[in-house]
């Protein structure tokens, strides 16, 4: 049986996503020592904030039109046990994760399967977004690809 899929759910968990995000590396940033650290950690929340912006514009526009595309039962179950079992996604486990962490070299590999996670969620979602806004997911994918370098660009000089 094929479904219509409910863009506003799949844009309020990208929200939801940036918030959390944005969050978790304010966090980090507290937690860490090391200036470059620090000062990398600052920089990746503020970019969550513009991306945050950019999934409530999507939200506004989400109820102007209507997705004609469908997806079997078997998809969507993909995508909600994807989305449950990356409880990292949620404020709760990213803070006792960050709880856990003890020095520069867990927190960056902590943002790094957060970024890895987050890079993979918005691939997925193409498919649920209308085709013209396509190429704004695909630059937020780069920049978050992008995070994922720097992280562990950082990761090794740490």
């Amino acid at each position: 049986m094929d479904i219509f899929l409910d863009t506003s759910d799949v844009l309020q968990f990208a929200i939801r996503i940036e918030e959390n995000g944005e969050a978790f590396y304010r966090k980090a940033s507290s937690i860490v020592k090391d200036g470059a650290v620090k000062r990398l950690f600052d920089h990746l929340a503020d970019e969550e904030i513009k991306h945050r912006e950019f999934f409530k514009h999507l939200l506004d526009d989400a109820g102007r039109y209507r997705s004609d595309i469908t997806f079997t039962d078997e998809y969507m179950a993909y995508i909600k046990d994807y989305i449950d079992s990356k409880i990292v996604f949620t404020k709760e486990a990213m803070e006792e994760k960050l709880s856990r962490v003890k020095d520069e070299k867990a927190a960056l590999g902590l943002a790094i399967q957060t970024e890895l996670d987050s890079i993979l969620y918005y691939h997925e979602i193409k498919g649920f977004i209308i085709e013209r806004e396509h190429k704004t997911i695909d630059r937020i994918i780069e920049e978050e690809r992008r995070h994922f370098n720097r992280l562990s660009e950082m990761k090794k000089r740490t």
